[in-house]
């Protein structure tokens, strides 16, 4: 029986071809740039099967370049916060460094300050009785935190650490009822006492004589006494000034220059023992040099 299509050339013969072929075709695509137009047909045709093969590649790259990103932006905004609240703490004393040097411009022999350790904190918790200010920190015993210890933020005292635990602290604020800290003033040296009102915003001057030289607007660092606060800190500026002569003291209100609302990062100070023997040092030759003009001035 006869098959309607006859045999066609042998295998050999179709590959001798297809080499011949392929080679003019490359001769005249290397050589004559002949097939310029066509690849570019093709490349086009083919560019969207490209894309969407190394879509998922692109988007897992992508995803990782953000996420790696993002670690690296949250990591400069946490280095940046510390030398901010760092770079705060020192500039606080500026002003009050300043009237020192004013003071004891001619005294040689004036007591250098020592820088004391500092370490930051985070905010982790506000207590939710209205009748109490305090916050929680996550700094506790193996960060080397202790009872009473100063906490300040990048505009001035924000209280102290009143229960310590191993991991985390409770921190008193200057605003609570319970809480005083001795203050004085920048302008005229007069010391204070200043407590907590119960509000955020208000602190008030206990036993304030009518005749004291007080006046709005005057800023109120923390004096050094008690030995809790060092001293040169910013605490309060004075808002409200009552003088009612029906009452035995005036009516001082002042309002804290921390951001009391708005605690996020804290630092926390050391004491160092070579300021404290130094403070020491200053207050028995302060108490000294009266006693000896007053014998002087009898013998006269």
């Amino acid at each position: 029986m006869d098959t309607i299509f006859t045999r066609g050339p042998s295998l050999n013969n179709r590959l001798t071809l297809a080499l011949v072929l392929s080679v003019i075709l490359i001769f005249v695509d290397h050589k004559l740039d002949g097939f310029k137009s066509t690849r570019v047909y093709l490349n086009s045709l083919m560019s969207p099967l490209q894309y969407l093969a190394n879509l998922p590649g692109l988007m897992l790259n992508e995803s990782a370049q953000r996420f790696t990103s993002q670690e690296q932006l949250l990591a400069e905004n946490q280095k940046l916060n510390n030398q901010l609240l760092l770079m705060s703490e020192k500039l606080q004393q500026f002003d009050v460094i300043a009237k020192e040097n004013a003071q004891l411009r001619e005294l040689l022999q004036a007591p250098i300050r020592v820088s004391s350790r500092k370490m930051v904190a985070e905010l982790m918790a506000v207590d939710k009785n209205p009748y109490s200010q305090q916050v929680v920190i996550n700094k506790g015993a193996i960060d080397g935190v202790y009872l009473s210890q100063p906490v300040i933020d990048d505009k001035g005292i924000v209280g102290q650490v009143m229960e310590v635990g191993s991991t985390n602290s409770r921190v008193l604020l200057i605003a609570d009822v319970t809480h005083a800290i001795p203050v004085r003033s920048l302008r005229n040296d007069i010391r204070f006492i200043a407590t907590g009102s119960g509000a955020l915003n208000e602190l008030y001057l206990e036993h304030v004589p009518h005749s004291v030289d007080i006046q709005e607007g005057d800023t109120l660092i923390s004096s050094g006494l008690g030995k809790v606060f060092p001293e040169g800190y910013p605490v309060a500026r004075v808002s409200q000034v009552v003088r009612d002569e029906s009452r035995p003291f005036a009516r001082v209100i002042v309002t804290p220059l921390a951001n009391l609302d708005r605690l996020r990062h804290l630092l926390l100070l050391w004491h160092t023992p070579e300021s404290e023997n130094e403070s020491d040092a200053n207050s028995t030759d302060d108490t000294d040099k009266p006693a000896v003009n007053e014998e002087e001035s009898s013998d006269a």
